[in-house]
């Protein structure tokens, strides 16, 4: 196989994790010619499960309007207000969106990135990742998840935090469903928990991402964390806070 599209393994691979779910929309010129480079992109193909919808002035123009018409896209304006102005110039946008059946491996990662890659670099000027609530420029998309040439979960995965009740934050995690895995929540995390739970949760999304599977009551055994807590898997799809089922960290 080609170096340039050699597999990204998940070497704790267990079946039955759960399926894959991606979902982008680029904002920018809709290419008329997908002839792409698998040596320049890492992209040999869009993963089976995957589609690509194209919109514009001739094809449902409305969908533009769709994601620039939320509170993301107000939190948008207000932190970019540039990179706000010229999504809201343009008049077409691609979404990438389906399901892959339990992948074995993260090469329909590596391809759909090397995908957007090619998009921004053929005039397209942001990627709005709805279940990160990210939008990525195209500097960012090609630092972040194109350059390092290989899967970095981390970067995949947004930890959210917000206040809780005494004082204390509640941590989530969102986007842990590109990986086919559930999202992670941890309530009441007082002040000398915090660094604890984000290395938690950062060494959780990578072990879920490369294929493991939490299994129900999982004892959290951490110098940086309280003794006892476990693993709850809970949660549905159709939450807002995750569009995910997650696992819930309880002491």
């Amino acid at each position: 196989m080609d170096s340039s599209t050699e597999v990204w393994p998940r070497p704790y691979y267990a079946a039955g994790g759960g399926d894959v779910f991606l979902f982008y929309v680029v904002y920018g010129p809709i290419p008329r010619n997908f002839s792409i480079s698998p040596t320049e992109y890492r992209c040999d193909g869009i993963p089976l499960g995957i589609e690509i919808g194209s919109y514009g002035p001739g094809s449902n123009p409305e969908v533009l309007d769709n994601f620039r018409s939320n509170y993301l896209w107000d939190e948008l304006q207000r932190a970019n207000s540039k990179l706000a102005d010229d999504i809201a110039k343009q008049s077409e946008c691609l979404i990438i969106q389906g399901t892959v059946s339990d992948p074995p491996d993260l090469d329909y990662l590596r391809n759909v990135v090397g995908f957007i890659a090619w998009c921004l670099d053929r005039g397209a000027v942001a990627v709005f990742d709805p279940q990160m609530f990210k939008w990525w420029t195209r500097a960012e998309w090609r630092k972040w998840l194109f350059e390092p040439a290989a899967a970095v979960p981390t970067h995949h995965i947004m930890i959210l935090t917000s206040e809780d009740e005494n004082g204390t934050e509640w941590f989530h995690t969102r986007g842990m469903r590109k990986f086919g895995r559930p999202d992670l929540s941890a309530h009441r995390v007082s002040a000398d928990m915090r660094e604890g739970i984000i290395d938690l949760f950062n060494r959780f999304i990578e072990y879920q991402a490369f294929g493991a599977i939490i299994p129900e009551g999982q004892e959290i055994k951490m110098r940086s964390l309280p003794p006892g807590m476990t693993c709850t898997h809970q949660g549905h799809v159709d939450d807002p806070d995750f569009n995910n089922v997650h696992i819930e960290i309880k002491r």
